[in-house]
């Protein structure tokens, strides 16, 4: 039985480059686009998308290459790139209707909305994070044995090939260690869901992989540019996240706040699948940007 988010619906809206995504809508009021991480897909969003559908226009997209979104062949460093990735949502929300919206991302998809920011933001009214950092500082931040938290993201980095066959040869124990690993309370992600991620994941690995891979690469190049010319995220940012700072060694607010000078911070004490496990407080934290 597919599952879906109740009270949305669902549709495929073609992008630019012919590229479509399954996307749910719900609600009525002004636009929220909400955009998932790994190894998940839009269905993490369903707690917050239901409580916020009462007064805001609710946008969950499955990311291009994840879900039941299309999954194009990695023909070059720019067809999982942030800035195509962040120009297929422009173009969903403005297929809905939307020529601006708030936009929030969690993980990937939270690297997808800082570079919508950066590119469009005149779009972007107000930008959300959960449990990131932007691509560059979380390059730099990681060194020594400390970086072997991160150990997915040099393996998805290499060329094409190794990584999409080891990974493939293990699926659901690859993606069932993050669900496990990052999860305070494994009841937060149910049995059904959790099949779901790991079907969806196991059916996704060549562009989960490129996904990674452009990180690794194009989004590298992406974010230096705009980091070298001053560019910086104009809209109201929150960002929430664990505390990853004290543990890894770093502040994890003053890199954010290189980038996004009107800054809120907030530090949950909630596993890195937040949304789910502590679907309360994210609200509230949408809320009060959608305010600002």
């Amino acid at each position: 039985m597919t599952i879906t988010i109740p009270g949305f619906d669902y549709q495929q809206i073609s992008t630019a480059d012919g590229v479509r995504l399954n996307v749910a809508v719900g609600g009525n009021g002004t636009p929220l686009v909400l955009l998932h991480g790994f190894p998940q897909t839009h269905l993490m969003w369903r707690h917050v998308a239901t409580a916020l559908a009462s007064d805001h226009t609710v946008i969950c997209p499955d990311l291009r290459g994840y879900g039941a979104s299309d999954k194009p062949v990695e023909e070059n460093p720019d067809t999982y790139s942030k800035r195509t990735m962040a120009a297929d949502i422009v173009e969903v929300a403005k297929k809905l209707g939307h020529e601006k919206f708030a936009l929030v991302g969690h993980d990937r998809g939270a690297l997808v909305a800082v570079r919508a920011g950066l590119d469009h933001p005149d779009v972007i009214t107000q930008l959300g994070s959960l449990d990131v950092l932007p691509t560059l500082d979380m390059w730099d931040i990681l060194h020594g044995s400390n970086a072997a938290v991160a150990f997915h993201l040099y393996l998805m980095a290499q060329p094409p090939g190794l990584p999409e066959q080891m990974i493939s040869a293990s699926a659901d124990a690859f993606f069932e260690y993050f669900l496990d690993a990052w999860t305070q309370n494994r009841e937060a992600i149910p049995t059904d869901v959790r099949a779901e991620y790991l079907r969806a994941s196991r059916e996704a690995v060549p562009s989960i992989v490129a996904d990674y891979r452009a990180s690794a690469g194009i989004d590298i190049e992406h974010d230096q540019v705009d980091r070298e010319a001053g560019n910086q995220l104009h809209m109201p940012v929150t960002v929430i996240q664990q505390d990853w700072g004290s543990m890894l060694g770093y502040d994890a607010e003053a890199l954010w706040k290189a980038w996004a000078p009107d800054l809120e911070h907030r530090t949950l004490s909630a596993g890195h699948f937040m949304a789910e496990e502590a679907p309360a407080e994210v609200v509230e934290a949408i809320r009060t940007l959608l305010k600002r």
